[in-house]
């Protein structure tokens, strides 16, 4: 799991720097793995202005480049095929480590003409850049600006998930632990639910409620997709996912920020007017999902089918076909947020060979409770970047139940840990990490809907103990 420090700034008010973040987050319990600064590894780089681009003189596939950079004006050697008078890139000086290609650079010459430093590509400097040249930077950027600042670089935190810690693969989950710990104020937004301004036309039919307990859905009609806002692309790309188009990266974003996968279908796609969710059929069931793959579900796995399932649309809470996928021309779309069995999505991820983001986190269970609330939030960044107009919720079965609240002496923390702490300071930990206490003797502890690991006394001592600190 992997996300960048503003993004944890949007959900956690804090002055903290990253290497605290990363200490506070090892100390609560999270193995935090790597802390990657992109900022100090493109801090060489500038941007620069090619001012002339000519044949070399010994090879017809180089050019020789008079560019315009900080450290004055530059000759360098480029092999890009769009390296051309008038481009902006990225300029490396001599003595600059380019991360692509594992290497320092030093003056030497190139076919006879000495090189004076180097115009980037995105691959070489790591950046998630396809293109077989070199960077094509906007006209507007001042020679020398840093490529850090052009980029949006920030520090990223890589750490491992537990399996019992699903909250975890959200940053609003991370944030409410590392505010627990006093780290800084939790201010993840409210969700607020979205009134339908007419009737679903979508229904949906749970024909097997022991591989989807419950899912709900909605049209949002009049949308307009396409690329995705600049901010919305970067917080993607610095923890290495492509953007695809606003309502794809909407999911994307939401399943990475709130631990909630959705999915997104072209109405125009569906057949019928109804979804079925049901068990795999094999051959029958046939499906080119996203990936490019073709998979035949069987009756262990759940799939998600239009108008009287007759065709396989999906892989319920691993993966999307290609057949309702939405694209630029997409105009109606029917947004699905459901809760998939744990088990159910693991045996399939395992049985048909697939992986996801999505798999990877029902596996290890969505928080129950943030079916409707998932909808309503990826409703309202549908409608604030594509517009459109919504539909009332459609619904069908029921989440499983709420964990069951339990007794708990609180002088158990100091039996069973040896720590003398104040009841008040349990019951703050506690509270802040979402559980709903009732003070008596004994106390009455109810765990959140997303804490389904904790099942009596001992759980809550490790809570306490691992944000007090030993």
């Amino acid at each position: 799991m992997k996300f960048t420090l503003s993004w944890l700034k949007a959900h956690l008010d804090t002055e903290a720097e990253v290497d605290q973040v990363a200490e506070a987050m090892t100390m609560a319990g999270l193995e935090v793995e790597e802390v990657h600064d992109p900022i100090a590894a493109l801090a060489p780089f500038t941007v620069a202005k090619i001012l002339s681009a000519e044949r070399h003189p010994n090879a017809d596939r180089l050019q020789v480049c008079q560019v315009e950079t900080v450290d004055g004006l530059k000759e360098i050697v480029c092999g890009a095929p769009n390296a051309r008078a008038g481009l902006t890139t990225i300029y490396a000086p001599i003595g600059a480590y380019v991360p692509g290609l594992g290497v320092t650079l030093v003056e030497k010459p190139v076919r006879g003409v000495v090189s004076n430093g180097m115009l980037c590509s995105g691959a070489e400097l790591e950046l998630p850049d396809e293109s077989d040249g070199i960077l094509e930077l906007s006209d507007d950027l001042q020679v020398g600006q840093p490529a850090a600042g052009v980029f949006g670089a920030e520090p990223v935190i890589d750490f491992e998930v537990t399996p019992n810690r699903p909250d975890w693969l959200g940053v609003a989950g991370i944030a409410r632990d590392l505010a627990a710990a006093g780290l800084g104020k939790l201010t993840t937004p409210d969700i607020v639910p979205l009134a339908g301004a007419f009737d679903s036309p979508v229904s949906v039919t749970l024909e097997a409620p022991e591989l989807c307990p419950v899912f709900a859905g909605r049209v949002i009609r009049g949308v307009k997709n396409g690329p995705s806002p600049e901010w919305l692309q970067q917080r993607l790309t610095a923890i290495g996912l492509r953007p695809i188009n606003r309502l794809v990266d909407v999911t994307n974003l939401i399943s990475y920020d709130r631990a909630r996968p959705l999915h997104v279908y072209d109405l125009a796609s569906l057949s019928g007017d109804g979804i079925v969710v049901r068990a795999g059929r094999g051959d029958a069931d046939k499906i080119e999902a996203l990936d490019g793959k073709t998979y035949a579900p069987g009756a262990a796995d759940c799939v998600i089918a239009d108008a009287g399932g007759q065709r396989a649309i999906g892989l319920g809470g691993v993966m999307g076909g290609v057949s309702t996928g939405c694209s630029d021309e997409t105009v109606d779309v029917f947004v699905e947020s459901a809760w998939f069995d744990p088990i159910v999505t693991a045996q399939t991820g395992r049985s048909l060979g697939v992986s996801s983001d999505a798999q990877y986190r029902f596996a290890r269970g969505v928080d129950t409770a943030s079916v409707v609330p998932g909808l309503e939030l990826a409703t309202q960044l549908i409608l604030d970047l594509c517009g459109g107009e919504p539909s009332t919720v459609t619904m069908a079965g029921q989440a499983p139940a709420a964990p069951a609240a339990f007794a708990f002496d609180p002088s158990y923390v100091k039996r069973l840990s040896g720590m003398d702490l104040s009841e008040d300071r349990i019951f703050e930990i506690l509270f802040a990490l979402g559980f709903t206490i009732m003070r008596g003797s004994p106390w009455s502890v109810t765990p959140p809907s997303w804490r389904r690991d904790v099942e009596g006394p001992a759980d809550l001592v490790e809570e306490v103990a691992r944000i007090e600190g030993y």
